[in-house]
Formats: structure tokens, sequence, C-alpha cells
């Protein structure tokens, strides 16, 4: 479990391409200074497993799963990347509770440049769209964000400047992919009030049996 707050900007050293997986070698003393085999480090907002540490770099596996569901398959030598290592129990949650599970990518339209912060346009997918709300949390490349507008197929979010400066997101530019993970508190109301398009029932049924139990 992860909170969203970056803890370093690092870089990616080497991808070897395994067919079907990739192998990434990233950089990152900051994250790597108590890790060893095994341990989580999001990337990205991509939580990756640990295979090992040396001289401040750790390398973990990608399946083709993670490629598919995220913009890491993107990434190459140089490409600079969001950090952040899990949670501690009994420490602050300074942003929101996040689990590096990527629901889907989004597209930055444009920045708007302010005084003092950045406004940030990002394309929704269809199927996230009604998770996000105005005021709501978001995760954009493993960053905690607040929603600042939210439309059907777009969302804002407005950056100070120490996210510009200490995050991914200070250097991207409209057109580049980004990572989203929606609030899992809102999928789980959602499962529970029978929402889901798939197995749950409809709010109907719902109150058809609350009427029953009357």
């Amino acid at each position: 479990m992860f909170t969203g707050i970056v803890e370093e900007l690092g870089a990616v050293v080497a991808v070897e391409n395994l067919g079907d997986a990739s192998r990434f070698r990233l950089s990152g003393p900051v994250v790597t200074e108590d890790a060893k085999h095994g341990d989580s480090i999001a990337v990205n907002g991509v939580c990756l497993t640990v295979v090992d540490t040396a001289d401040g770099e750790f390398t973990a596996d990608v399946m083709a799963e993670t490629l598919n569901r995220s913009s890491l398959g993107a990434l190459a030598a140089g490409s600079r990347v969001n950090l952040e290592r899990p949670m501690a129990l009994g420490g602050r949650l300074g942003g929101h509770l996040v689990q590096g599970h990527v629901d889907g990518t989004g597209t930055i339209l444009e920045r708007t440049p302010a005084e003092h912060w950045e406004i940030v346009k990002i394309a929704l997918p269809a199927t996230l769209s009604r998770y996000v709300v105005e005021k709501g949390s978001i995760t954009v490349d493993g960053v905690s964000l607040t929603v600042v507008d939210a439309a059907d197929d777009y969302f804002t979010i407005s950056l100070i400047p120490t996210t510009l400066a200490l995050t991914t997101l200070g250097i991207k530019k409209a057109g580049d992919p980004v990572n989203l993970e929606v609030d899992v508190l809102a999928k789980y109301v959602e499962r529970l009030l029978g929402r889901d398009t798939g197995t749950g029932a409809d709010l109907r049924d719902l109150e058809e049996i609350k009427e029953m139990d009357r």
C-alpha cells in the first residue's frame, strides 16, 4: 500500500526485453537504502517487486499484463520515473490509499501555466470516468492529486511548484501517456451497491429486496 507521495525522482538505467516481459534496472538511491529482494517499490504508480539491489539501483521484472495496462512499456534508458516505497504501518498518510495497481492510462491534453501553479488537463478513459469526481483523489504516475474539474472524458489537476520540481509531472508534455489509478474505495462502494456491470445486482433489485423485507 502506498500514499502517492513521491519520495524520489529516479531514472531507468536499462531495459531488457524478455519476449513477453521486460526486466528494468532503475536508479533510486533513496528508495533502495533499505530495500531487499521481494520488497515492493512503486514506479510511476505501478507496484513492482524488487529482484535485487546494488549501488543505489534495483531491478524488477515487468510482466505482459503490466506492460499492457500501464505506460511502463514506453520507458527506455534515461527515462525519469517517480519512485515510492510502501507506507509503514503507524506512519502518516500524506496522500490517499494507493495500491499501485494501475486502472488504465490517460494522455496529457494540455498544460496551462499560472503564476504559482500549473493546470494540467488529462484525457480520461470512459471506463474510469464514473470514479473521478471534483475534489476527489486520483493517482497520476504514482502522484496523489486532487481533481479540480471532472468531465466524462477528461479531468484537470493543479500542480504546485513542489510537485512540478520533484516528480515527472514537471517534465511531461502534451501527448505524453500517464498511468491512472482511481480511488479504490469508490470501486468497493460500487461493488457493494451492486452497480458493477457483470455480477452485481441492479440497484432496482436492491430496492425490491428492501420492499420485501418491510
